[in-house]
């Protein structure tokens, strides 16, 4: 892998470096995901404290910070561990009281004896009438008042981590910050009269006012404009990289993939067509494929991935389906099997639990070309895994890969056409900085024949009237799924609540029609109770998420999701899909606690309102940002630091105007602005970027 630019070496160093900042508080660091000096000076201050200096309170608005200075006129101390020290204090015009909850009564007397003037400053309130100022920030003797900085920076703390201590830490940082080339164009600069860039640093930690902070500063949006620059750079050199090296022309026949359309029991709905034949016309040409398939839940992504696999091995060549978990890559096979029939292409799974003989098998007759078809999970990536001749790598529910991986599975042949696909609808706002790299196709239509599915909303005290509805419906033969909470950081607790769901519903319903499955079981054991799911052995399957389960069964028609306010809008999305693939009228349930927020409710009625994918997708964002949507803060997906929403929408096509024109220049950044942008690259964490251009 290209190395880091020297220069950003001390940026890459732990906190723990700093003076003032020990390993415990470099722990407490990391809780905020601070690990790094470029970590820390990143984390721009969420407010700031104006402490305006004032001859007297007598006439302040509420609530608000003031500085003034004091006459210590008497102390009260506490006589019981509840109550507080008041220590009154005069100023030119009105008394008030300064507030000690905590400190020991040494400490406030000596720091403000009686008959001395102090300069105090903190945030004024008031109890029964009376203004107070509840353990104050400073309070000076009036030859230090100079220290109290009239303006404040407020910075975003966890556990562990005081105010004190991410300011020293952050001040003990700014001057270590190296002079880096300029990346931008020099007229850019002058003619929205931005900072260069570590200026703009130092002044985010020192803004003269709240307004400096506000994402409309000239200093904000200087640093917005390097992450959205530095992310379409990246994009574009991952697509130069991919796309100039050449490519294998796989032109399918359609000795398979023909007579398999013709024996399906549906039509290929016109989208599929549509991206079936931008997939095929790529892989036919002389230049390597790189392109994300979209589409919402059952809108027969996997159909058309299978079809672009059949064409590679038409051409001669092999594939591999790239999938994150093992239950997902035996649901693929499985799938597979039934498409494909008896046509004389092999095909095999690849997971983590294929060891000994069976894998060292397996491994070489995939070298040998026997195996056309491959379906695996993170396992391919492994160096012992190599092809006798690999066209095409699909890669299935693409976030969960960071984009290293992805480059590496890509690398396993030459010239290796890349398909991507996504059960999650980005927005269409967002897609530039995530897929700017990628041609795109997108599936926008349901197969015809699925019934939409009937959503309902009801609070948990109503669950008795949800499983008398459920055992009904069982008993007319229906099956279905039934979601447990999803418990965060507490798996153990997850699947716990799983387990005493699955035996209370086989009490009420009958233990041989409830399956479970859940991430700590054996993988054998999720494959064969799947298995059982799938064949009708069993009617009702409890699980953790869906999302895990990774399913398709067509009759499936009922959907319970418990404490659906724990699950994030795209997956509730998803595990909706899961229901209403075949004729039968489908419901989902979604079971909600007494209490629940505010933007829970908003999900719930954003699923409630619409079946499309795209249009939840744009409602999540409204909801909670892009930041926090299903998957963005994986590997696999951007998320910026700076830039927000407005300012992406504003400054998107200008950066990727610049970075094109700055790549149509100077292809492999070697020119002196195009060495600072391979550091800005780096700055960013886009390393495997320096990697492709060299």
């Amino acid at each position: 892998m290209a190395s880091r630019p020297e220069i950003l070496f001390r940026l890459f160093s732990d906190p723990v470096i700093l003076d003032g900042v020990g390993k415990t508080t470099s722990d407490s660091l990391k809780k905020l995901g601070i690990s790094n000096l470029r970590d820390l000076i990143y984390t721009f201050p969420r407010s700031v404290i104006e402490r305006k200096r004032l001859r007297t309170l007598q006439n302040i608005v509420l609530p608000a910070y003031a500085t003034v200075e004091v006459e210590v006129i008497d102390i009260k101390l506490r006589n019981t561990p509840f109550q507080p020290h008041r220590i009154t204090v005069r100023d030119e015009a009105t008394r008030f009281d300064l507030v000690f909850f905590s400190m020991h009564q040494d400490f406030v007397t000596n720091r403000l004896p009686i008959g001395h003037r102090r300069v105090v400053s903190g945030e004024v309130g008031s109890y029964n009438n009376q203004l107070q100022m509840v353990h104050p920030d400073y309070f000076l003797a009036p030859d230090q008042a100079a220290t109290i900085p009239e303006i404040e920076t407020v910075y975003p703390l966890s556990e562990g981590v005081s105010k004190r201590s991410i300011r020293t830490a952050i001040q003990s940082a700014l001057p270590l910050i190296p002079d880096l080339g300029e990346w931008l164009d020099k007229s850019r600069l002058s003619g929205r009269n931005w900072p260069n860039w570590k200026r703009a640093i130092w002044q985010m930690h020192a803004p003269s006012s709240a307004a400096g902070l506000s994402p409309d500063s000239l200093v904000r949006m200087r640093l917005a404009y390097d992450e959205i620059f530095a992310n379409q750079l990246a994009l574009k050199v991952i697509r130069a990289g991919m796309l100039g090296t050449g490519g294998i022309e796989s032109r399918g026949s359609g000795e398979l993939s023909e007579p398999i359309i013709s024996e399906l029991q549906f039509q290929l709905t016109t989208a599929q067509k549509r991206a079936l034949g931008e997939i095929l016309q790529d892989m036919a040409k002389n230049r390597r494929m790189y392109r994300l398939l979209q589409g919402d839940v059952g809108s027969g992504k996997t159909l058309v991935a299978f079809l672009a696999l059949l064409a590679a091995v038409e051409s001669g060549g092999q594939g591999v389906l790239m999938v994150p978990t093992g239950i997902l890559a035996h649901q693929h096979m499985n799938c597979l099997r039934d498409i494909i029939g008896d046509r004389g292409v092999r095909f095999e799974v690849l997971t983590g639990s294929v060891r000994g003989d069976p894998r060292s098998q397996l491994l070489e007759e995939l070298k040998a070309g026997s195996i056309r078809i491959l379906i695996a999970t993170h396992s391919v990536l492994r160096d012992e895994v190599g092809f006798h001749d690999l066209r095409l790598v699909v890669i299935d529910e693409q976030h969960r890969f960071g984009v290293a991986q992805r480059l590496q599975v890509a690398d396993k042949g030459s010239s290796i056409d890349v398909l991507m696909m996504t059960a999650t609808p980005i927005p269409r706002s967002l897609t530039l900085t995530q897929f700017g790299d990628m041609d795109i196709s997108v599936l926008d239509e349901l197969p015809a024949g699925r019934m939409p599915v009937k959503t309902a909303a009801l609070p948990n005290y109503r669950i008795e009237e949800i499983l008398t509805r459920l055992k009904s419906a069982l008993q007319e033969g229906r099956r279905g799924y039934w979601i447990c909470p999803l418990i965060e950081g507490q798996e153990i607790s997850t699947c716990a609540a799983a387990e005493a769901r699955a035996k209370s519903l086989g009490e009420l319903l009958g233990e041989n029609l409830v399956g479970l499955v859940h991430g700590r079981m054996p993988a054998g054991k999720r494959i064969q109770e799947m298995g059982r799911f799938r064949n009708g052995e069993t009617q009702l399957l409890v699980a953790t998420t869906v999302l895990e389960v990774g399913t398709d069964v067509s009759d499936a028609s009922i959907m319970v999701v418990e404490n659906a306010e724990r699950f994030g809008l795209a997956q509730l999305h998803q595990m909706r899909g899961r229901v209403g693939r075949g004729n039968l009228e489908s419901a989902c349930a979604l079971i909600y606690s007494d209490g629940i927020s505010d933007e829970a409710r908003k999900r719930i009625a954003a699923l409630r309102a619409t079946s499309d994918g795209f249009r939840i997708a744009e409602a999540d964002l409204e909801i909670r940002g892009e930041g926090n949507l299903l998957g963005y803060q994986q590997s696999g997906f951007v998320h910026f630091r700076v830039a927000d929403k407005s300012q992406r929408d504003e400054l998107l096509e200008e950066a990727a105007n610049e970075a094109r024109s700055l790549l149509d220049s100077d292809p492999l950044l070697t020119s002196e602005r195009g060495l600072a942008a391979r550091v800005a690259l780096s700055l960013f964490g886009y390393d495997s970027c320096l990697e492709m251009l060299d």
